[in-house]
């Protein structure tokens, strides 16, 4: 069986944390909703500090929901979330999508929102999830695209930013561009039921661009995918800081706008 050989790029800096502390059941995971049943079975793969994981606790109240992150310190803060909602049908671990330790057909839901584009093996990843998932289920996966990010106005040194990051994240044996490949990983993982769609994160209001532009800024030159840039010799702090002073003028635009393309599919067990 197949197990991680990719290092996760982005790291667990408070800059990434903001980002991911952010999301929620609607706008990150709102085609899957119609699929759940109140008393539903549900592993949520690559759950970080669980703001998705505890929605869709909330959302099968007689079911029970398991979050799983492979870094065990990020799962503090999914468990602390969990215990301000008072969400009882909720636990975390830890583990690796490649070699799940659950047992056949546990799940009638496994999801994994912005998880496959970080891993060694995306096929052998679905082949476990389809593993872990009962006949009947859903296989859920959404992750963006990289190469299908936009933005206005076209500020110097944001070009260098996609190029750099899909660089690093290659180099750690991912792939950035995920979204547009959910499909084809599916099918030779060997599902034949699939709903594929898109959607979008879009950041255009003053206080969004402040937020995206500011943990960008920070997340390159202070984060592990910092460390990783460099370490690997495709940047030097110089470049980074560049590229941070690029999205802090982006951000600073009136006009500002970008667009995150997201793959999205369900997968019929």
């Amino acid at each position: 069986m197949a197990h991680e050989t990719a290092v996760y790029t982005h790291g667990h800096h408070d800059s990434v944390l903001r980002s991911h502390r952010w999301r929620t059941s609607a706008n990150s995971a709102a085609y899957l909703l119609g699929e759940l049943r109140p008393d539903a079975r549900v592993l949520d793969i690559g759950c970080g500090p669980g703001t998705i994981t505890c929605d869709l606790a909330a959302l099968v109240p007689r079911g029970r929901v398991t979050g799983l992150d492979a870094a065990a310190g990020v799962l503090e803060q999914a468990r602390a979330t969990a215990d301000e909602r008072g969400l009882e049908n909720i636990e975390f671990t830890t583990g690796d999508v490649h070699a799940l330790d659950q047992p056949d057909g546990s799940f009638d839901v496994v999801h994994a929102h912005q998880t496959l584009q970080h891993v060694g093996d995306p096929v052998a990843a679905l082949r476990e999830m389809r593993r872990v998932c009962a006949p009947g289920g859903i296989v859920a996966v959404r992750d963006a695209d990289y190469g299908g990010m936009f933005w206005y106005p076209e500020v110097p040194g944001m070009d260098r930013w996609q190029q750099l990051y899909r660089r690093v994240a290659s180099a750690c044996g991912g792939q950035p561009d995920a979204g547009r490949r959910l499909h084809a990983w599916a099918r030779q993982a060997g599902f034949t039921d699939v709903t594929v769609s898109t959607s979008t994160w879009n950041y255009s209001t003053p206080q969004e661009r402040a937020w995206w532009s500011g943990l960008w800024a920070e997340r390159t030159v202070a984060s592990a995918y910092a460390e990783l840039a460099v370490g690997k010799g495709l940047a030097t702090r110089e470049d980074l800081e560049r590229i941070a002073e690029a999205w802090r003028a982006w951000g600073a635009h009136e006009d500002g706008w970008f667009g995150v393309l997201h793959g999205e599919l369900l997968c019929r067990v």
